[in-house]
C-alpha cells in the first residue's frame, strides 16, 4: 500500500485538527477527492483520509477552545523519546507525552524554539504516507520562522537535516532547503522562510505548512473558493520551481497547492 520509500527525519505524515468534522472533510472530498475512514472511540475518532485507497493524512475534531483549526507535519523517526530528548536539549519543548497509538505507531508532539509546532511518527503498523508527489497528495513542508539559521541549526541537531541554498530564479531571493541526513539536495522535502518574507502567513506565527500537488492552480483555487475556501496567498509563478498558492478551508486551516514543474 505504500508507494514512497521514508528516510529518518522526512515526513510521513500529515492531520488536520478541524471544529467541523462533516464539514471539513465534505471541502476536502471536493477539492482532493478524499475519502474518509471514520476513526472509533479507541481512537478518539481520529479519521484517516484516503485518495483511491492510499493513505494522504488524518483528521479529528479539535474544538475552538482547544485550538485554532490548522493542519500539522509529521516527521518520521525510529524512537520517538530519543527524539523528545533531542529535542528539548536543542531548546524546544514536548507539547505532550509521547504516546503509543494502539498497534499503529508511537507518536509525539514537539514545539521548536520558536513555537512551532511539528509531530514525531514512529511507525509499527501504519508506515504513514501511502502517496506523495502526485495530483491531490503531499508535496512539500515549508516552515515559517523568525530565524531560518536558527531554525535549520535546531532541526540538524534534532534530526540531522542538511540544508542548501536555492537561488530563485529573476530575482534576489535565497531559499533554504532542508533534506534528511544522509542524503543530499535530491532528497530535499522541504523549506524555511522567515516570517516576514510572507505577511499572509506572518500573521499565523511560527508554523509549518503542508502543500499539496494538483494539476491546475487557478481551477483548484477557484473550486476551494467555490466550497467556501479563501485564498490567502495569490498564485504565483517561480521559475523553475512551479506555480503555487495558500488557501484557508471554510474554518481557517490553511495550506498550499503547487503544480511542480517536472524535476530535471
Amino acid at each position: 500500500m505504500i508507494s514512497p520509500i521514508f528516510l529518518d527525519g522526512a515526513p510521513n505524515w500529515v492531520d488536520l485538527g478541524t471544529p467541523d468534522l462533516d464539514g471539513a472533510t465534505a471541502f476536502y472530498r471536493g477539492l482532493f477527492g478524499w475519502d474518509l475512514i471514520p476513526g472509533g472511540p479507541e481512537v478518539g475518532g481520529y479519521g484517516m483520509l484516503t485518495l483511491d485507497g492510499r493513505y494522504v493524512g488524518g483528521v479529528m475534531t479539535v474544538s475552538e477552545e482547544e485550538a485554532p483549526s490548522a493542519w500539522s507535519v509529521s516527521f518520521k523517526s525510529p524512537d520517538v523519546d530519543a527524539t523528545g530528548r533531542a529535542v528539548t536539549e536543542a531548546g524546544g519543548s514536548a507539547a505532550f507525552e509521547a504516546m503509543d497509538v494502539l498497534d499503529f505507531g508511537r507518536m509525539g508532539g514537539f514545539t521548536d524554539p520558536a513555537g512551532a509546532y511539528f509531530g514525531v511518527w514512529q511507525p509499527k503498523e501504519h508506515p504513514g504516507f501511502g502517496v506523495i508527489q502526485e495530483p491531490n497528495a503531499f508535496l512539500w513542508a515549508e516552515l515559517y520562522t523568525p530565524d531560518v539559521p536558527a531554525a535549520a541549526a535546531f532541526f540538524s541537531t534534532v534530526f540531522g537535516w542538511g540544508t542548501d541554498e536555492m537561488k530563485v530564479e529573476g530575482s534576489d531571493y535565497t531559499y533554504t532547503t532542508v533534506h534528511p541526513a544522509g542524503a543530499g539536495p535530491d532528497a530535499s522535502f522541504g523549506g524555511l522562510v522567515r516570517m516576514g518574507d510572507v505577511p499572509s502567513e506572518a500573521a499565523r506565527g511560527p508554523h509549518w505548512l503542508p502543500y499539496f500537488d494538483v494539476a491546475d492552480v487557478d481551477a483548484t483555487v477557484a473550486e476551494a473558493k467555490r466550497l467556501g475556501g479563501t485564498e490567502t496567498l495569490a498564485a504565483m509563478e517561480v521559475p523553475g520551481v512551479g506555480k503555487m498558492a495558500n488557501v484557508a478551508d471554510p474554518y481557517g486551516a490553511v495550506f498550499a497547492v503547487m503544480k511542480p514543474e517536472p524535476r530535471q
